[in-house]
């Protein structure tokens, strides 16, 4: 007993790092981008801080507890053994070298049968494809419109309307993206968490959010920079809105985690070819290496996550549920 508490520790600990240091730039990198220049670090932190307990909060009343919004129905609890903790282990490693792994295939799968993992994979997959199509049919439409190259707006009150407007796209975005992602952390815990163990949680993860922002978002957040102006308050207002449309729709479909970053990278894919296309840039030679280079990352990932799968399930327990 003692050793599945110091399991459970090690693995949630683990996975609470690895999640805000590598799903949450997904909704905050664009938010570090273009406000860091007009705000101190720490203020930032204090408010993605706020939308993050509000939103925890909420969760924690309205689902008797459950901080994943049923994201976990269909992964029972069960006792945290050793090779738990391997897969945030392996994640915080990936993590500080820059590479966006799922982290819902990644920790999910020691904990999932195949059959679930199966339906996860799929999800995400359409949730890649809908992103990516979705992101190259606006950007198409905005580029005629909007020139995000190089096109920074200089005027004073079109400056403060889109800073603000960003102020609630990023809070409307980070609290649907931990509707989805928190369930990558809770599934260490009892799905019913008790009050105290909940004020214990939510410390754990504003101290992991103001040390993100203190690192301005650290490796994940080069993914973010060369995409094309995210450092602009309306570029990263119009990415904020349509990812957390993508996103509010999937969590609605039905209660099955999916991989956000997978959402996220097809949503960069589908902006920079539809910037491209628009410009008549060449996108063999400028814009396949960048997509490219991700959408490797994102696979070797996904080899890591269906290695550690088949080991749990194959290896280290050949007679588990499959």
């Amino acid at each position: 007993m003692e050793l599945t508490l110091l399991y459970t520790i090690i693995g949630f600990s683990l996975a609470g790092m690895s999640v805000i240091g590598n799903d949450s730039i997904q909704t905050l990198g664009t938010f570090i981008a273009a406000k860091k220049k007009w705000y101190k670090w720490y203020v930032l932190a204090a408010a993605a801080s706020i939308a993050l307990a509000g939103t925890l909060t909420y969760g924690w009343v309205v689902y008797d507890g459950d901080i994943t919004f049923g994201r976990l129905n269909k992964i029972p609890y069960i006792e945290i053994q050793w090779y738990h903790a391997v897969a945030p282990a392996v994640l915080v490693l990936l993590t500080r070298v820059g590479i966006p792994v799922s982290t819902t295939f990644l920790v999910l799968s020691a904990f999932a049968s195949t059959v679930v993992l199966e339906k996860v994979l799929l999800k995400s997959i359409v949730g890649y494809a809908i992103a990516a199509m979705s992101a190259y049919i606006i950007w198409f439409v905005i580029s005629k419109f909007i020139n995000e190259k190089d096109d920074e707006i200089t005027d004073p009150k079109k400056q403060a309307f889109w800073r603000n407007s960003q102020w609630v796209a990023s809070g409307f975005l980070f609290c649907t993206w931990l509707m989805h992602d928190i369930a990558n952390i809770a599934v260490y815990l009892p799905r019913k968490l008790s009050p105290i163990l909940f004020i214990l949680v939510v410390s754990y993860f504003i101290i992991l959010l103001f040390y993100i922002f203190w690192r301005e978002g650290g490796s994940i957040q080069k993914i973010v920079l060369e995409k094309t102006g995210v450092r602009y308050a309306r570029s990263c207002t119009i990415i904020d809105i349509v990812y957390c449309i993508v996103l509010y729709f999937f969590k609605e479909l039905n209660d099955l985690p999916m991989s956000t970053t997978w959402v996220f990278v097809g949503l960069l894919c589908g902006r920079e070819l539809a910037i491209a296309t628009h410009h008549k840039t060449n996108i063999r030679k400028y814009v396949f290496p960048i997509i490219g280079k991700d959408f490797l990352k994102m696979i070797f990932g996904l080899a890591i996550s269906a290695g550690i799968v088949l080991s749990i399930h194959y290896i280290i327990l050949p007679n588990g549920l499959h």
